[in-house]
C-alpha cells in the first residue's frame, strides 16, 4: 500500500498501515491550549516518561516524605474578620451541634424537620434521587425543597445556633440529575478537545444551571489520572496524562466557583466545587473501583495528585476523599495524606468530605461508627441512612476522648469557613428559580461546540469523510437515535439506565442532528437501527454511505469495571451489523460511543472511517456538524480532537499510557496519545489489524466475571419462569408474572452491587446469566477453575435448589444440588461459596459451548442474594464443593 501525503503535519501522521500509525503517532506531543503543532519549545513535555518507582514496602510513616509534595500556601489570604466570625459561632455551639455539622445525609433519608432537630450540616442527592422521589421534579420543585431544608437549618426555636445547610449534588457533566438540563460531553471527550478555556465556560454554565435549582455545591470535577482503562470511571477522567488533568482542573474550578481574585468568586452564580477523589482513584490495580493503588509516594504526588495542585491554587473549597486505598491503607482513614499532605503541606483550608459511606471500609470502622476517619482528617461524613447512629457514636467518642475536641473544632471551622465564603448565611441566590437558564440555547451551544471539538478521527480511508449531505445516507446502529446511550452514566439515574427519549426535552440525538443537516442540504436519510432497508428506502438503490452509531451501554462507578477491554466480548451484535453492510459494498462510517478506549480491531477492519465520539451528551447535532458537508458540498467543521488516552492494539494491553512504548515495545499502542486525523490527512489504515482476542495476559488466564455489580458482557440476567417468555433484568427491579420470581438490586458493599432473588414457590423457575451466543470457556475447565460467588440466604429453601451451567444442544447441561449448601449457611449473613467447575462438566456441561454461565433454579420458596459471580482459574482444588479426581 502506497503512503500518500498531502502535507506534513504533526496533527496527523500520514500512514500506510497500522504499524506505521502507532510508531509515528507515538512521537506526537500536543500542546495544551495551543494549535496541534504549537510553537517550537512549547510542546508539552512527556511527564510520565520516567520509569515509575517501586511502591513502598509498607505504608508506614517511616516511608513517607513530604518532600515529594510542593509546599503551597492557602489559595485565599487569611481573613481575620471571617476567622473571628467562625470562632464566635463555634463558641456558641454545643457538641451535638458541631457533630451535626459534620454529617451529610441523603435526601431520601432525612426530612427538613430532622435537619432542624439534629443540626445537620449538609445534605446530598445521590444519583437517581429526586425531590419527592419524582424523576420529573421541576427545577422549582428542587428549589422549594432546598428552601425547606435551609429554613429548617436556620430555625433557632430550640435555642440552637443558626447554621445554613449546604446541598451537594453530582453535576458531573452538566446538572445531569435534572430533566431538561444541558448535558456536556463526559470528561474523557473534553480531554480530547484540548481546550482549557472551553472547560472554564462549561464550568460556568454548569454552575448557573445548578444554581437555578437552589443547590449550593457540585461534586465536580473528577481529576483522576487513569492508568488502567478497565476502571468503570475512566470516562470521568480527562486523560491518562497528568498535564491535561492539571490544566483542566484549574479551569473547571474557576468556571464553577469563579476566579478566586474576583467579585464573582462564590457569588451565587458560581458555586462551591469539589475536587475528587483524593487521591489515586485512577491508579488501582486492574482498574478495580475502590481498589488498591500500589505506587510510590513520588508517583502518587507527581501523577495522581497533579490536578489537586492546580485545583488548590484555584481556590477549590472542598475535596472529596477517595474510596481507594494507597498501598493497602484506605484514604478515608489516611491521616498522612488527608492532614499532613493535603491540609498542611498543600495549604488546603476548606473541608474534606467523604464519599458515599466510604468511611465504613476503614479498618475498625462500620458505617455508623468511625472515629479513625475523623482523626485522620475527614471533616464531613457522606452518610446515607445511618446518620443518627453515626451522630450518637461520634458524640460518645468525643466524650470518651477517642476523638479530640480540637479535631471536631477544626472540622467544623473548616465547614463554617466555606459556608461563610459562599454567602450561605445571607442566602444570596440570584439565579434560584429563574426561568430560561436550565437547558438554555446559550448553554446548549457551548455543549455542541464541545462535542465538535471532542471527536477524534482514527480512520478515514479514501477520505470518505466528510459525507456529502446531498447523498443518500443510511443511519444505523442502536446508538444513532438514543440520547440515553450517547449520554452515558451519571445521567438522570446513577448508572444512566432506565431513561427514554422523553426524559431529554430539548436534547438532540446523533440521528436527529444528521437528519437536520441532510434535510437542509437536500439529501435523503433513512434510519434503520439494524441496517435493513426496503425497496422504497432509496428508490431501490443502495445508500451511498452508512453511518453506524454503536458502542457501550451506559454505566457508572463500580458497575462499569471491565475484565477485558474487548468491545462486546462474546456477543458482537455491532460487528455483525458492520459485516452485513460490508457484504453489500456499502461504505461505512463508524461512530463509536464509549467511555474509554477499547479493543475494536475487528470493527476497525470493517469500517472505512472510524470516529471516537466518546459520550457526547445531549447535543448530538455536534457530531453531524463535523461528519457532514453543507448544501454546497463544503466541509463545515474539521476534526480537531486528539486522543488524551492511548488506544490499544492488542486485547491484553490493559495498562498502556503515554510514554510506555519507549520503555516496553509490548506496550506500543495502535494509536498513541495525541493521535488524531483531520480533513487534510491523506491516510490509509490497513484493514488487517490483529483480530486475536486472546484473553491471556503474560501467560495467565484472568478471572472470567459473570456478574460483578451487574452482569458483565456477554452475560445478561434473565428470569426464566415456567412457560413464560424470559424476563430481561435490565433495571433495578424485575419480576415474572404474579411476582413468582423477583430480582432486585441491593447493596452489599456498594450501591446496587448485589441482587436479591425471591421465589414465591408458585411454580419452579430460574434466575439465569445467559449469553446471546455460546462461549468457549474450556480453558477455565482445563486450568482447574472454580465458580465463586457471594451468597446471603434470607429464607431457607423449602424444596430442591440447583446450580446449573448449560450449553447449546439438547440436554446439554450440568446441574448440581445446591439446597444442602444453602441450608448450611447462616441466615442473613454473606458467605463465600465456590464450586469446582469439573463438577458441572461431570454432570454433563460442555464448556466449549456455554450458553448459560450460571442458572439458579428453585422448585419452591426461597429468598437469597448473590454477588460477585465469576470463574477463578486454579481455584477448583480449594473449592468448597468438589468432585471427581
Amino acid at each position: 500500500m502506497i503512503q500518500k501525503t498531502r502535507r506534513p503535519s504533526c496533527r496527523s501522521n500520514h500512514i500506510s498501515n497500522y504499524r506505521s500509525a502507532k510508531r509515528l503517532a507515538g512521537s506526537i506531543a500536543i500542546a495544551i491550549g495551543l494549535s496541534a503543532c504549537g510553537d517550537a519549545g512549547q510542546q508539552v513535555s512527556n511527564v510520565t516518561a520516567a520509569s515509575s518507582p517501586e511502591p513502598s514496602a509498607a505504608n508506614t510513616e517511616a516511608n513517607f516524605s513530604l518532600d515529594n509534595w510542593p509546599a503551597l500556601k492557602p489559595a485565599l489570604p487569611r481573613d481575620e474578620k471571617l476567622e473571628a466570625r467562625i470562632a464566635g459561632l463555634l463558641g456558641k455551639m454545643t457538641l451535638e451541634e458541631k457533630v451535626g455539622q459534620m454529617m451529610q445525609a441523603e435526601i431520601k433519608s432525612i426530612t427538613p424537620e430532622e435537619v432542624k432537630q439534629y443540626h445537620i450540616g449538609s445534605i446530598l442527592n445521590g444519583g437517581g434521587t429526586f425531590p419527592n422521589n419524582d424523576k420529573f421534579a421541576t427545577p422549582d420543585d428542587w428549589r422549594q425543597l432546598a428552601d425547606d431544608y435551609f429554613a429548617a437549618s436556620m430555625d433557632t426555636s430550640d435555642g440552637g445556633v443558626a447554621i445554613p445547610i449546604i446541598w451537594g449534588s453530582d453535576a458531573v457533566h452538566g446538572h445531569n440529575n435534572v430533566i431538561g438540563a444541558t448535558l456536556f460531553p463526559h470528561n474523557i471527550g473534553l480531554g480530547a478537545a484540548r481546550d482549557p478555556e472551553l472547560i472554564r465556560r462549561i464550568g460556568e454554565a454548569t454552575a448557573r444551571e445548578v444554581a437555578v435549582t437552589g443547590v449550593d455545591w457540585t461534586f465536580a470535577p473528577t481529576i483522576a489520572v487513569v492508568r488502567d482503562d478497565r476502571w468503570g470511571r475512566t470516562f470521568e477522567s480527562y486523560s491518562e496524562d497528568p498535564e491535561i488533568v492539571a490544566a483542566y482542573a484549574r479551569e473547571m474550578i474557576k468556571g464553577i466557583q469563579g476566579d478566586k481574585s474576583s467579585d464573582e468568586f462564590l457569588d451565587g452564580r458560581h458555586l462551591v466545587s469539589a475536587a475528587k477523589h483524593f487521591v489515586g482513584d485512577g491508579g488501582t490495580t486492574r482498574g478495580i473501583d475502590r481498589g488498591d493503588t500500589q505506587v510510590s509516594e513520588k508517583e502518587l504526588a507527581e501523577i495522581h495528585a497533579a490536578g489537586y495542585i492546580t485545583a488548590l491554587e484555584s481556590g477549590v473549597q472542598s475535596v472529596m476523599a477517595s474510596f481507594n486505598s494507597w498501598n493497602g491503607k484506605r484514604l478515608h482513614g489516611h491521616q498522612y495524606l488527608l492532614t499532613a499532605v493535603l491540609k498542611n503541606r498543600l495549604g488546603f483550608d476548606g473541608f474534606v468530605v467523604g464519599d458515599w459511606n466510604g468511611h465504613r471500609f476503614v479498618d475498625g470502622c462500620t458505617v455508623d461508627s468511625c472515629a479513625a476517619a475523623v482523626n485522620a482528617g475527614l471533616d464531613m461524613f457522606m452518610i446515607t441512612a445511618e446518620w443518627k447512629a453515626l451522630i450518637k457514636n461520634t458524640i460518645a467518642q468525643v466524650n470518651s476522648g477517642e476523638i479530640p475536641m480540637s479535631r471536631i473544632d477544626d472540622a467544623v471551622s473548616r465547614i463554617l469557613r466555606v459556608k461563610i465564603r459562599a454567602g450561605l448565611f445571607e442566602r444570596d441566590r440570584p439565579l434560584a428559580g429563574k426561568n430560561g437558564i436550565l437547558g438554555s440555547t446559550e448553554h446548549r451551544a457551548i455543549a455542541r461546540e464541545a462535542v465538535r471539538k471532542s471527536l477524534v478521527l482514527l480512520k478515514n480511508n479514501d477520505q470518505l469523510l466528510p459525507v456529502d449531505a446531498r447523498k443518500n445516507i443510511l443511519v444505523a446502529g442502536n446508538g444513532a437515535d438514543s440520547i440515553s446511550k450517547q449520554s452515558g452514566g451519571w445521567t438522570i439515574s446513577w448508572q444512566g439506565t432506565g431513561n427514554t427519549a422523553e426524559d431529554f426535552p430539548g436534547a438532540t440525538s446523533i440521528y436527529t442532528g444528521i437528519k437536520q443537516a441532510v434535510d437542509a442540504a437536500g439529501g435523503k436519510v433513512v434510519l434503520s437501527e439494524n441496517g435493513k432497508l426496503d425497496a422504497s428506502s432509496f428508490n431501490g438503490k443502495k445508500p451511498d454511505v452508512a453511518i453506524v452509531v454503536f458502542g457501550e451501554d451506559p454505566y457508572a462507578e463500580w458497575h462499569g469495571d471491565l475484565a477485558s477491554i474487548e468491545f462486546q466480548l462474546g456477543s458482537k451484535e455491532d460487528l455483525e451489523l458492520l459485516q452485513k453492510l460490508n457484504a453489500q459494498n456499502i461504505p461505512v462510517v463508524s461512530v463509536f460511543l464509549s467511555g474509554r478506549p477499547l479493543w475494536v480491531n475487528k470493527e476497525l477492519n470493517l469500517s472505512d472511517a472510524f470516529v471516537a465520539a466518546w459520550l457526547p451528551g445531549s447535543e448530538g447535532a455536534g457530531v453531524a456538524d463535523v461528519l457532514l458537508t453543507d448544501g454546497d458540498g463544503n466541509q463545515r467543521y474539521d476534526f480537531t480532537g486528539r486522543l488524551s488516552f492511548s488506544w490499544p492494539e492488542l486485547v491484553h494491553q490493559t495498562v498502556i499510557n503515554r510514554g510506555d512504548e519507549e520503555r516496553d515495545e509490548n506496550k506500543t499502542p495502535l494509536f498513541s496519545y495525541g493521535f488524531g486525523l483531520d480533513y487534510s490527512s491523506d491516510v490509509q489504515l490497513a484493514n488487517t489489524l490483529n483480530e486475536d482476542g486472546e484473553s491471556y495476559v503474560d501467560g495467565k488466564l484472568e478471572d472470567a466475571w459473570l456478574m460483578v455489580s451487574r452482569p458483565q458482557a456477554p452475560w445478561k440476567l434473565f428470569i426464566a419462569d415456567g412457560e413464560q417468555q424470559p424476563v430481561w433484568v435490565n433495571g433495578n427491579m424485575a419480576r415474572s408474572a404474579d411476582d413468582n420470581i423477583t430480582v432486585a438490586s441491593i447493596d452489599m458493599l456498594s450501591q446496587e452491587d448485589a441482587r436479591a432473588l425471591t421465589w414465591k414457590g408458585l411454580r419452579a423457575g430460574s434466575v439465569v446469566l445467559q449469553t446471546q451466543k455460546p462461549q468457549d470457556l474450556s480453558r477455565y475447565l482445563d486450568e482447574g477453575a472454580a465458580l465463586t460467588m457471594d451468597i446471603r440466604v434470607d429464607q431457607a429453601p423449602q424444596a430442591p435448589v440447583y446450580a446449573q451451567i448449560s450449553c447449546e444442544g439438547k440436554n446439554c447441561r450440568g446441574a448440581l444440588p445446591l439446597q444442602p449448601t444453602l441450608e448450611a449457611l447462616p441466615l442473613g449473613d454473606w458467605s463465600h461459596v465456590s464450586i469446582d467447575l469439573r463438577c458441572f462438566a461431570d454432570a454433563g456441561a460442555d464448556f466449549s459451548n456455554v450458553s448459560q454461565g450460571l442458572s439458579l433454579h428453585s422448585e419452591g420458596k426461597l429468598a437469597m442474594a448473590v454477588a460477585n459471580i465469576k470463574f477463578v482459574p486454579g481455584a477448583g482444588d480449594q473449592a468448597q464443593i468438589r468432585c471427581g479426581s
